[in-house]
């Protein structure tokens, strides 16, 4: 399922078979996967384990979890059921002994902060909810904390296969240290060729890949060639 900014309203079905698009994205190169329960996500109730499970042990991708990741014991159990690592962001805001936890037990590189925002402020629970908390000053709590990856996505770019917010990711890069995952409105690879060229370590693509607005196999390729 992919989203329009973020709207639960505006929801499209690609594929009723996880484990099938799991493994179409593999056998065109990924080597990592981004997955997320919206369902979890907006109250934190947990209804697609058991999918996410199948897609970690179905395929040889590595894989990374997202939504409705608030306790130490959910993050623990993703880890157990095969996912590298878990991503936290309405605890990382509400609860970030949470993000202690996980860190001292699964270790830092298990762990990413979400950092999802719209105008500049972050949101919470699915993105439903509007914090107080500016993007930057979140990023800078977290690095203080052991946090060392970040993914700073742009709600109002997300899913709308424009591109991305240049000068807000920027502007995210240049106040930490930590590691930045990019996503929201990546759709073309002159996109993933201009993050690069801020700093970010990696983009997650999503619509474009399932509308085939861009060729998983072509970026990939693409992106080897400049490294």
């Amino acid at each position: 399922v992919r989203l329009f900014q973020g709207d639960y309203e505006k929801e499209t079905v690609f594929s009723d078979h996880p484990v099938q698009m799991a493994l179409r994205w593999e056998s065109e190169g990924a080597s990592f996967l981004h997955v997320v329960d919206l369902d979890a996500a907006r109250n934190g109730d947990i209804r697609n384990n058991e999918a996410i499970e199948d897609i970690c042990n179905s395929t040889k991708a590595r894989v990374q979890v997202g939504g409705g990741i608030r306790t130490i014991d959910t993050a623990v159990q993703y880890v157990d059921k095969g996912a590298e690592r878990v991503i936290i962001g309405t605890a990382a805001v509400e609860s970030p002994q949470v993000v202690s936890s996980v860190i001292d037990n699964l270790g830092p590189q298990s762990v990413i902060v979400s950092v999802d925002a719209r105008n500049g402020i972050v949101s919470l629970d699915g993105w439903t909810r509007v914090s107080n908390v500016f993007a930057a000053d979140l990023v800078k709590s977290v690095e203080s904390m052991g946090v060392t990856r970040c993914l700073y996505t742009d709600i109002n770019r997300d899913g709308t296969l424009t591109e991305p917010n240049y000068s807000a990711v920027e502007e995210i890069v240049n106040c930490t240290n930590m590691k930045v995952i990019v996503a929201g409105g990546i759709s073309t690879i002159d996109s993933l060729l201009c993050l690069s060229n801020l700093g970010v370590e990696g983009a997650i693509v999503g619509r474009a890949i399932y509308t085939g607005d861009m060729k998983l196999s072509e970026a990939l390729n693409t992106i080897e060639l400049c490294q």
